[in-house]
């Protein structure tokens, strides 16, 4: 780890601005297996274990492990699950003090894991989508003392809009995680987001790209992409590439940014760990650029780990993992 990057990872507790997220919560059922089944195959899988996530909560968590001001808006139902969700986002140093606690189940996900890290998830709603506009209208002055709100599209998608346009026109900047995908971004949303995140494959869906197959994208012409994310509507946003890294998208230019490698156990929260990376990276006042670089090593991190938030580290551990024993 350059020595620079370590410094900002270290700086993130200093931070004077604070990030918002409204987002999901998920307990995630996780069984590990040799391979991922085909259709209508059933597979031998290993114990199974319950482990915190959601993509809203993973980001908020991960965050606040890296020493970010975190304040999570969202819902948990009255089962067993909801104190467990909420213990751990506690634990992760989460404000959860607006949490909305509703009737029925929590939101739950099914993630099987196989032998090299890749995972199948099947995401179930529950108490997820009980979060509406209105609740976000209640908070709204509290979201626009943030410096940067964070979402995605496990929440439903009139909630997202409002939440973006609550901290949009307040000043703050909007940081949209297009996941679970959606063919086509609402023009309201579009309007209220600042900056745009999504992996190779929402990339080529949303934009509608030429054929590409993986290992193709370090070599793609990237002042395309530049465009096409323009003529959609955004002029700031990140393209995560696995292994390849990211590409990170400024006002007409594009930066390439290289993966930290390490041997991958579950690669279940890096794309989480990422973007709860970038989020506290602009709450602290770094560039889009300088946060993606700080989140190569940050989701390499959580690759080593299984499960989402279980496999966050703090900026320390981070900062230990990738320092050569002298």
């Amino acid at each position: 780890m350059p020595l620079t990057i370590r410094e900002r990872l270290m700086g993130m507790s200093q931070s004077e601005g604070s990030v918002a997220v409204v987002g999901s919560m998920n307990a995630d059922y996780t069984v590990t297996t040799r391979r991922l089944p085909e259709p209508g195959e059933t597979v031998k899988g290993g114990a199974l274990k319950i482990l915190p996530g959601g993509k809203g909560a993973n980001q908020a968590a991960a965050a606040a492990r890296l020493g970010a001001d975190v304040h999570f808006y969202g819902a948990v139902g009255d089962d067993e699950n909801a104190a467990f969700l909420l213990s751990k986002l506690d634990d992760a140093g989460v404000d959860t003090s607006e949490i909305l606690h509703t009737e029925g189940a929590s939101g739950t996900t099914v993630i099987t894991v196989d032998a090299e890290g890749e995972n199948t998830i099947v995401y179930s709603t529950g108490a997820n989508g009980k979060v509406s506009a209105g609740y976000v209208q209640c908070h709204r002055e509290a979201l626009g003392e943030a410096k940067v709100l964070g979402l995605c599209l496990e929440s439903p998608v009139p909630t997202v809009i409002a939440a973006a346009q609550a901290a949009h026109e307040q000043g703050v900047t909007v940081l949209l995680n297009e996941s679970p995908f959606m063919a086509e971004l609402p023009h309201e949303l579009i309007e209220a987001t600042d900056i745009l995140l999504v992996n190779e494959h929402e990339a080529a869906d949303l934009l509608e790209l030429p054929d590409l197959v993986e290992g193709t994208w370090s070599t793609h012409d990237w002042a395309d992409v530049v465009a096409r994310f323009t003529d959609y509507g955004f002029t700031r946003g990140i393209v995560t590439l696995g292994e390849e890294g990211s590409i990170v998208i400024e006002d007409g230019q594009w930066f390439r940014v290289g993966q930290a490698i390490v041997e991958a156990v579950d690669t279940t929260g890096c794309g989480d760990s990422f973007m709860g990376t970038v989020l506290a990276g602009l709450a602290a006042g770094y560039s889009l650029l300088q946060s993606a670089q700080i989140g190569s090593y940050v989701a390499a991190y959580a690759a080593t780990k299984l499960g989402a938030q279980s496999s966050f580290g703090t900026a320390e551990e981070i900062a230990d993992y990738f320092t050569p024993a002298e």
